[in-house]
């Protein structure tokens, strides 16, 4: 099963696809956001692309499980994703993100990436860790579409 993960932000949205059996992620790219159709076109023409079969999209938790700041960008993943549900019929999950995009500047470090092209690859590679996660079988939670 092909899927795709996504770390969905207010001005970037990485996006990471896994190979046909759904075991090892690769990052695909970044979309910069622009207006919300743009958005949603470059999201479907991915998901007819690669032969998408699911979608699995980041939502942080608070670390100390006490909701804070986090729960504005809660809501804006909630939005997005119920925007998606209503124009694919792909199935769509939702996976703890927490420290995916630290966890995912380390791994770019280590690649030797620094500065720019660093922030240029973050998105992509914090999606790649969303979908570890859910391969992994630690979350994802059915949305109700």
């Amino acid at each position: 099963m092909k899927i795709l993960g996504i770390d969905f932000g207010l001005a970037r949205v990485g996006l990471a696809v896994t190979d046909p059996d759904g075991r090892v992620a690769f990052p695909v790219k970044t979309i910069t956001r622009t207006t919300k159709k743009a958005l949603f076109d470059e999201l479907a023409a991915v998901i007819t692309a690669q032969g998408v079969e699911r979608i699995v999209v980041g939502l942080p938790r608070p670390l100390d499980g006490v909701p804070g700041r986090e729960a504005e960008t809660v809501r804006q993943i909630h939005n997005f994703v119920q925007s998606l549900a209503r124009r694919t019929p792909v199935p769509i999950e939702l996976v703890d993100e927490t420290l995916s995009s630290a966890q995912a500047a380390e791994d770019l470090r280590a690649a030797g990436l620094s500065g720019k092209r660093l922030r240029e690859a973050l998105d992509a590679q914090a999606a790649v860790r969303i979908v570890n996660t859910f391969v992994s079988g630690r979350e994802g939670e059915p949305c109700a579409t």
